[in-house]
């Protein structure tokens, strides 16, 4: 089996990884870049043919895994692509939202250009018409069955913890007359994330491709992070501002939804009125409450009290002018809006009317990948520019790590020592300085051998 790092390589995004053996042709995700020269990287061809891979295994939805799919499928990939029922209903949504987004961008950079004098028509990356497309490629398997793709080669999803439906897969293949298997860890949970079950283990592998976006920091505990949650909106409020959350549709935006709630009716905090701006969240909700039965004990118990999910005052927007009129709130309102590290979306709008405000607060709850606007901003911006105005920052800038939904690294470290043998260790899914520290931590704590590929560089296993 050759194994191909084809993204996510010293990189936190794109993450796309190949295997291939005796003809049979595999991917490991495909996942969008995001950050400086993403646009160029999204658009280069693919390091593989898209029509000769059989079968494309998705670990969860999130863009930086699943954003290329209709661009695959759209150069030519006819296979099967085998996720989990919830990460395939999640995907259906984002790639839409994706897709137009790429129709937008595309639109704007076509009528820049003819102000320009050059008649140039920009190209999407692809379409609306291309993501739905890829859907009907979607083969849906549960947690934990078994399942066998061709003579020799089976498979399974475990339960990854970092949000709905995502997945561990482990992959057995045949080698030298023997069985050998990998496992990939996809995005690794924090034990204790809301709403979603912890990560389930699997005790052995001859080989494991984990992830490492936070290889190299350690996370606060959620109880303090809740704690401090509290007292930013609190203070806040008495100050007569707003409360910006830059948060991802999927994953983030119904974390938050639950501790908040969970912050109300336990009387921490008075009765919220928290507009979530975003028509993806709004329907990534309704996907989360289509599938309790991955709903941890504590979830379950929540939503079945009475007031439950209602224990806010959520607001949904879904026009441009509803999202239009949250700016005329001076004070008293939690606005969710993505994308989650300020790349995009109408959290930039919200941003140019409340960041030079010092009553007002952004509150960052997830990782920021280096050269957005949201890593600007918690690095400390003094002024950063927004849709081509500079903007003063004078809100108060929150970096809440305890919620983010990967592992830190004594997680990951602790994830990887519950294996019974010794595998073989491939670092990806970090950037460069993080991948690096936690293969120093690997080797110092557990003594494994690893490894910390380069794009495009290939292993035989």
């Amino acid at each position: 089996m050759i194994l191909r790092f084809a993204g996510a390589a010293r990189e936190v995004t794109g993450s796309c990884f190949h295997l291939s053996q005796d003809g049979l042709q595999l991917l490991v995700d495909c996942g969008m870049h995001q950050g400086l020269g993403a646009e160029d990287r999204n658009r280069n061809p693919f390091p593989f043919r898209p029509r000769e891979i059989d079968y494309l295994f998705l670990t969860h939805a999130h863009i930086d895994h699943s954003g290329l799919i209709p661009k695959l499928v759209k150069d030519g990939f006819r296979g099967r692509i085998i996720t989990t029922p919830a990460t395939a209903d999640l995907t259906r949504v984002l790639l839409a939202d994706s897709a137009n987004i790429q129709e937008k961008d595309a639109e704007w950079e076509t009528k820049k250009a003819l102000r320009m004098g050059k008649r140039i028509a920009v190209e999407p990356l692809y379409t609306v018409e291309d993501a739905i497309a890829a859907i009907p490629f979607f083969e849906r398997k549960p947690y934990g069955k078994m399942e066998q793709i061709s003579d020799g080669i089976r498979y399974r999803f475990t339960d990854a913890g970092h949000i709905l439906g995502s997945g561990t897969l482990e992959l057995w293949y045949r080698r030298n007359g023997g069985e050998k298997k990998i496992v990939f860890s996809g995005d690794i949970g924090k034990k204790g994330n809301p709403i979603i079950n912890d990560p389930e283990h699997t005790p052995k592998s001859d080989y494991v491709v984990v992830e490492s976006t936070y290889g190299n920091r350690l996370h606060k505990g959620l109880e303090e992070s809740i704690d401090e949650l509290a007292e930013a909106i609190s203070e806040t409020f008495r100050n007569g501002g707003n409360v910006l959350i830059p948060a991802f549709a999927v994953g983030r935006t119904q974390d938050v939804l639950y501790i908040l709630s969970k912050l109300v009716m336990e009387g921490r905090l008075s009765p919220l009125n928290v507009y979530v701006d975003s028509p993806l969240a709004k329907e990534a909700t309704k996907i989360y409450d289509s599938h309790p039965e991955l709903y941890d004990e504590e979830a379950k118990k929540l939503f079945r009290l009475k007031g439950g999910k209602e224990a806010l005052k959520v607001h949904f927007t879904s026009s441009v002018e509803e999202s239009q009129r949250l700016n005329q709130i001076q004070k008293g309102a939690i606005i969710l809006a993505g994308s989650g590290m300020c790349e995009g979306g109408r959290i930039r709008h919200h941003l140019k009317h409340n960041l030079w405000r010092p009553e007002c607060s952004i509150i960052f709850t997830g990782f920021q990948a280096r050269g957005t606007l949201g890593r600007m901003l918690v690095d400390g911006a003094k002024s950063v520019i927004i849709l081509k105005e500079k903007i003063a920052v004078k809100a108060r800038i929150y970096t809440i790590g305890g919620f983010s939904a990967h592992a830190d690294q004594k997680e990951l470290l602790e994830w990887l020592g519950l294996f019974h043998n010794r595998p073989e260790v491939f670092i990806v899914h970090g950037e460069e300085n993080a991948t690096l520290d936690f293969e120093k931590a690997v080797k110092a704590k557990l003594g494994l051998t690893t490894r910390v590929p380069v794009y495009g560089e290939s292993f035989e296993i």
